[in-house]
């Protein structure tokens, strides 16, 4: 039996997920990406296809802010913040989480608390 890289984990983990978690207009789906160098958050509605609103550590705006790059729990944080602020302006309040077949720890852990805190209900 061939041994999966951690990739091919993550992505098994993630379709596993998937098939229970779909974003609804009323409830949208926080799906969140983690690379190496970045972390990448955006509110999907599923039923419409459509990106409500996202947020990442490539923004300009939001790098100005960072001491380092996107890739520590400080740049989670602010990217959470930030996508909660984005999606409470269009009028979402509730939605789904979709941790994209990561571990709940780290940078993904501290984006959903920042989403959290800035009134995300999920």
């Amino acid at each position: 039996m061939a041994t999966l890289s951690r990739k091919q984990q993550t992505q098994k983990r993630h379709k596993r997920l998937r098939r229970n978690l779909s974003g609804t207009s009323q409830k949208p789906r926080l799906a969140v990406f983690r690379s190496n160098n970045h972390i990448y958050a955006q509110v999907i509605d599923d039923d419409s296809q459509s990106t409500i609103c996202a947020a990442s550590t490539i923004e300009k705006d939001l790098r100005v802010n960072l001491k380092s790059n996107g890739s520590n729990c400080d740049a989670s944080k602010a990217v959470g913040e930030l996508v909660a602020q984005r999606a409470l302006s269009k009028g979402v309040q509730q939605v789904v989480f979709d941790r994209g077949g990561n571990i709940y720890h780290g940078r993904v852990k501290a984006l959903a608390e920042a989403a959290r805190e800035a009134g995300l209900e999920f």
